[in-house]
């Protein structure tokens, strides 16, 4: 069975993927008059299940509305202890090293695997995980914020498969890992 991790994200052009108090507004700079998803919907359904963050879990626990996943939500967490009661049937505590959570979750029968958030993402390419990236570029310049990328010990080389315009303003790019 082949494994992926995936990554689907936006970014401002300088990089980064919220804004300095933790904001995502900026992501609906651009109009978007017929709600495009600029294509999540297609993205999220190759997917088994989710591996996010503490930060991004409180995140999208603070939307509005329904829960956005129909997938299994894994959330990595050093310091949270167990996971609200109202999201206990919806997302799952993991702890050890990743390629520990990464067996964890294979044996539950999840293989292709959406790796979200700053932190996560940032820590899977540290240990050489990732396989695919769709990265999303809205036309705004933060100055500062959570980046996507920091320093790695080694470069990492990805081939670009397919780059898109999107609102005519938003550039979407998915990249494969090269092996």
């Amino acid at each position: 069975m082949e494994k992926r991790n995936l990554v689907f994200i936006a970014t401002s052009l300088d990089g980064y993927i919220a804004d300095r108090n933790g904001g995502l507004d900026w992501l609906t700079s651009v109009p978007n008059p017929e709600l495009s998803d600029m294509g999540y919907k297609n993205f999220v359904a190759q997917v088994d299940a989710l591996v996010m963050g503490r930060n991004t879990f409180e995140t999208v626990c603070g939307f509005d509305g329904d829960w956005p996943y129909n997938q299994p939500v894994f959330v990595l967490s050093s310091t949270l202890k167990t996971i609200p009661e109202k999201y206990r049937d919806k997302a799952e505590l993991v702890k050890g090293s990743l390629n520990e959570i990464l067996k964890q979750i294979h044996d539950k029968g999840y293989h292709n695997l959406y790796i979200d958030g700053g932190v996560t993402i940032q820590n899977f390419l540290k240990e050489d995980l990732i396989d695919e990236m769709t990265i999303t570029t809205i036309p705004i310049v933060l100055g500062g914020g959570t980046a996507l990328f920091l320093q790695l010990s080694k470069e990492l080389e990805f081939s670009l498969v397919e780059s898109k315009v999107l609102l005519n303003q938003i550039v979407q790019n998915h990249y494969l890992r090269k092996v």
